[in-house]
């Protein structure tokens, strides 16, 4: 779980984009205060190395600190002399390492800032699209222009072509770098030369930045066979996770479907207050997860009878379902509310919490570990579906060179899901008052 200055409890196993891999837990509580550093160390970069000790010192999840003498480490870091946040970052990094906690880290401050609009704020400064790299014209190619965004009410189109980014070509330029010039300070303008093909035209389009909410849920009614399915693809529990997977569950309820298949695969973790609010989304009752911090203290997680709905649910993981994707997926196993199926979960039941220092760098600190609603403890274990099905090499490399292939049937995971929705949950009542009996795998 992360906690920033604004502290996030985080359920992830490394950071998106660079800033960590995947797989955290956060979690939103009060602005963090460490105690005061001698007057002599204020404002400098002492001052941040024993900020972070200090941190670390009250809230690490090992008492012991991996046998690390704690107290004698502050001595040794307060001898030194720092010349340099930077040379204060490298002591902080090489201290933490001692800790052997993959989940306990040091991110300087872009990487702070970029988790920050990642996962806890679920924005963006932008114009609202999705660019790509065309494997065949090898030109920064529009993939998406997120409705209602500025880009959309520009007249950007998927398909189009950016060929220079406020004057600056970008033929050859990685998407990245150019994410960074598109992006910018809300209320100042960008200016994109698009190639439109299907109408052999080029032209520039000035188009405002503003504040982006980050998709993190994608939604479909397909139609299988004589049933309704809704289809819904969860990548992060970002803070705008919830109020997205509202909005696309009662759209699907809306077109009346049969049953729903909740994809969780890939998903590294994200929020923890987003894992427990979507958790209420199909739970009407019952434990979601017990968190247990290092004093012993405990935090249960109960749905409160808020559901949207109760008719079938089939939940898709993968070995990189992780962290929050396990708090949601082990609540809704273990409260006979859905059948699982994939491959074997990541095994990460570790807290961390996200705290932003006062330089703008951030801190990540394991604070303790959850358990699924039965008391499972699945660190390092994982959740063995109730339907193990594990793709081949070659078919993770399809899905992997056609994305649109996801969610098909052309996608064995999925197409064992479908199989289980079809001819098992259509006969599941459904009422909010009695829970979806759990199938297993024959």
């Amino acid at each position: 779980m992360f906690q920033s200055s604004n502290r996030y409890s985080l359920l992830r196993t490394s950071f998106l984009s660079g800033v960590f891999a995947t797989t955290t837990l956060l979690s939103l509580v009060s602005s963090v205060q460490c105690r005061p550093v001698r007057a002599e160390l204020q404002d400098s970069p002492k001052a941040l190395v024993d900020e972070v000790w200090q941190i670390v010192n009250r809230r690490y999840a090992d008492s012991t600190f991996n046998q690390v003498n704690w107290q004698a480490t502050r001595q040794s870091l307060l001898s030194q002399e720092y010349t340099s946040r930077e040379q204060a970052y490298t002591a902080i990094r090489e201290t933490l390492k001692k800790l052997e906690d993959p989940y306990t880290r040091f991110l300087d401050p872009k990487q702070n800032q970029a988790l920050n609009e990642q996962t806890i704020s679920g924005e963006t400064s932008g114009i609202g699209i999705q660019i790509k790299l065309d494997q065949k014209t090898q030109r920064l190619t529009i993939e998406k222009a997120l409705e209602n965004s500025p880009a959309f009410t520009a007249g950007i189109k998927a398909g189009d072509q950016i060929l220079a980014i406020d004057g600056k070509p970008t033929n050859g330029m990685k998407l990245e770098d150019a994410s960074k010039l598109i992006r910018g300070k809300v209320g100042t303008p960008v200016v994109l030369r698009i190639g439109r093909q299907q109408e052999q035209k080029t032209f520039d389009v000035k188009i405002t930045r503003t504040n982006i909410e980050l998709p993190k849920v994608s939604y479909t009614l397909k139609q299988e066979g004589s049933k309704r399915v809704g289809y819904i693809r969860l990548s992060e529990f970002s803070a705008t996770a919830p109020k997205q997977m509202r909005k696309a569950i009662q759209d699907l309820n809306r077109q009346q479907v049969g049953g729903f298949v909740l994809d969780l695969r890939g998903n590294g973790g994200g929020l923890l207050v987003a894992s427990v609010d979507i958790a209420r989304m199909w739970l009407n009752h019952g434990a979601i997860a017990r968190e247990v911090e290092r004093t012993g203290g405990s935090t249960e997680f109960k749905a409160n009878h808020t559901a949207l709905t109760q008719k079938p649910l089939v939940v898709l993981v993968d070995g990189n379902s992780a962290s929050a994707s396990e708090i949601l997926t082990g609540a809704l196993r273990d409260n006979n509310r859905a059948v699982i199926v994939g491959s074997k979960t990541f095994g990460k039941a570790l807290v961390q919490q996200l705290y932003s220092l006062s330089d703008g760098s951030g801190l990540t600190v394991t604070v303790g570990r959850y358990f699924t609603p039965k008391g499972t403890d699945i660190n390092k274990i994982g959740i063995m579906p109730d339907v193990k099905i594990d793709l081949t090499d070659e078919q993770l490399r399809q899905l992997a060179t056609n994305p649109a292939l996801i969610g098909t049937q052309s996608d064995p995971q999925y197409a064992r899901a479908l199989a289980v929705l079809l001819n098992n949950s259509f006969t599941a009542k459904s009422s909010l008052h009695q829970p979806f009996i759990r199938l297993r795998k024959s």
